[in-house]
């Protein structure tokens, strides 16, 4: 049995620890694995990028609690979502649409009997209902006794533009600025691959951003110091990188602009 976590809420405070009592209340012998919890504060589209490229690497029934949440307290649905190989228990402000392809069914969770109060605080429902629908979840119980069942189109989705391919590049944007400052773009290296071949068999491409073109490398290494590239990252996406640097930092480029492989 795993539960995995994903917040904003740093570790500073006690809250990630409070959430893991609650599941250990539940079950002492569910194994909770951080995820990460530096999100930037209310920032649901890095919190959904993290978790569709966590996700695929967990055993079948891991169930993913996912608390990126500027509208806890309001009107905003609390719902797990059951996928191909696990769950994600998260609220829906789009943070989940990143995975919605392995969606099989979901629910919203108005059954308060799988909560830890039948009152919620209005600031915390990582405490009050994400962790412990996880941790029972993660328990065998089925998902459609946590709530009521919902249409999966009726999920909020986060716009990520699709990628706009012509005979001579791909536009996409940057979807994603990860803890070392590279720029990380919703195009595929998949798509690159496809569209220009590989660097082994001399269809080179490069990356153009603000009419500025850097080339597409396949390691930092081959890269020099300061030096900025475009790279395959470990994700499988096309990424603005700076070796030993911070292309962020450097560009002052953010989740949006605008980019294209040539």
């Amino acid at each position: 049995m795993i539960v995995t976590l994903l917040t904003d809420f740093g570790l500073s405070d006690v809250y990630v620890g409070v959430m893991k009592g609650v599941i250990a209340r539940i079950n002492p012998q569910i194994q909770t694995i951080d995820l990460t919890h530096n999100i930037s504060p209310q920032d649901i589209a890095a919190a959904r990028f993290h978790l569709m490229n966590a996700y695929p690497y967990f055993p079948e029934g891991t169930v993913h609690v996912a608390v990126v949440d500027p509208g806890v307290g309001s009107q905003r649905r609390s719902i797990a979502v059951q996928l191909k190989s696990g769950y994600v228990v998260a609220p829906d402000n789009g943070l989940v649409s990143g995975i919605l392809p392995e969606a099989i069914a979901a629910v919203e969770l108005n059954n308060s009997h799988y909560w830890r109060s039948q009152t919620p605080s209005a600031t915390f429902h990582g405490r009050d209902i994400f962790a412990p629908v996880g941790a029972h979840l993660a328990n065998g119980v089925p998902l459609q006794t946590l709530g009521t069942e919902i249409d999966l189109g009726s999920i909020v989705r986060l716009l990520i533009p699709d990628v706009i391919e012509t005979e001579t590049e791909l536009r996409g944007v940057i979807q994603a600025i990860d803890h070392f400052g590279n720029l990380i773009t919703n195009i595929s290296g998949e798509k690159v691959r496809a569209a220009f071949g590989t660097r082994e068999r001399d269809r080179a491409w490069n990356i153009r951003v603000n009419q500025a073109i850097y080339a597409g490398k396949k390691t930092y290494a081959d890269a020099a110091i300061g030096e900025i590239i475009g790279l395959i990252g470990s994700h499988g996406w096309i990424e603005l990188a700076m070796n030993r640097g911070n292309a962020q930092s450097f560009l002052k480029l953010k989740v949006g602009d605008a980019i294209a492989v040539i």
